[in-house]
């Protein structure tokens, strides 16, 4: 797309090992590297549609560091902004093979990873002078409290450029200290974000309800321009400042493979949508669509389209 607005996301990269046959991990032979975390996906994805893509993070010097600043660079993902720490080691993960469309197990090793030092200093106001989007997420605020700082860092720099700011709940409890502190720094974020995009089971935690309208008006009277409560493979509610809203039904899906990266994928269907200046309706039907294409794939990002494989799908409905 030529002229396409850009687009920046911060986050954590991690090497991913995901195992070749079914089974316990301890049991598990061979395993096959990929790339993986909830913030490069999205990165990928709005990088296959045409978009400029920026993606900030710290990597140590190290193998899997290389790995992933190659991955990145593969996706013509801009790379001006990945850094590498000379004392603190690239996170990496392990993920089972599910057949059964289940969620995998996953193992992370990232304490004290390079991309948890990522902080304040390392947040360039240049990143926000053309007036791109940023997109933030749960994952980066709970790695650590430097990268938590350097969210908020960005996230204040945009908007003080009047950049449209997008977050992604994606509560991850294993990585606070509690659940009481999860749900205050996760709100705080989402307060201060123009669109808020929770799970329904994430809005249960951080709103007090599991109806799709209640978790939205949660948030649009703490600020929130627009809020897409994903429902799973029933689709999406929306609900804006301005009044619209409404639900958008789910794609059939033959058969669930793997639905890690699916709440990634509807992201970018989201906000690609929203760039090109499609209404809300618009947008969480390009979520839905691009979530369905995920799950139908083992991979975190691998079933996000090309630019021409979405025109072609977004043709045929």
């Amino acid at each position: 797309m030529a002229n396409t607005p850009s687009f920046v996301t911060i986050g954590e990269a991690m090497t991913m090992f995901v195992a070749n046959t079914p089974g316990e991990l301890s049991q598990v032979t061979s395993f096959s590297r990929s790339l993986a975390g909830a913030e490069v996906n999205v990165a990928i994805g709005m990088a296959r549609l045409g978009f400029h893509s920026t993606y900030v993070t710290k990597v140590g010097n190290d193998s899997f560091g290389d790995f992933i600043k190659q991955s990145v660079q593969y996706e013509k993902i801009q790379t001006n902004y990945i850094l590498e720490s000379t004392t603190n080691a690239t996170g990496f993960m392990l993920k089972s093979n599910v057949t059964d469309g289940s969620d995998p197990k996953v193992e992370y090793y990232r304490r004290n990873s390079a991309a948890s030092t990522l902080n304040v200093d390392d947040i360039d106001s240049k990143l926000f002078l053309q007036q791109p989007h940023l997109h933030l997420t749960g994952v980066s605020v709970a790695v650590s409290a430097s990268l938590r700082h350097a969210a908020k860092q960005a996230l204040k720099l945009a908007k003080e450029q009047g950049c449209r700011v997008s977050f992604d709940t994606n509560l991850r409890p294993a990585l606070w200290p509690d659940q009481a502190t999860m749900i205050k720094e996760i709100n705080d974020f989402a307060f201060a974000s123009d669109i808020i995009l929770p799970g329904i089971e994430e809005g249960k935690i951080l709103a007090g309800s599991d109806q799709p309208e209640e978790i939205a008006n949660f948030y649009l009277r703490h600020g929130s321009q627009a809020v897409v409560v994903k429902l799973g493979s029933k689709g999406a509610y929306f609900k804006t400042q301005s009044g619209e809203s409404g639900t958008v039904m789910g794609f059939p899906v033959a058969k669930v493979i793997d639905t890690v990266g699916a709440g990634d994928s509807f992201a970018v269907g989201v906000i690609s949508a929203l760039l090109e200046g499609k209404d809300m309706a618009h947008a969480a039907r390009r979520g839905n669509l691009l979530g369905s294409l995920t799950v139908q794939v083992r991979g975190d990002s691998e079933g996000l389209p090309t630019r021409n494989v979405l025109s072609e799908l977004e043709k045929a409905e």
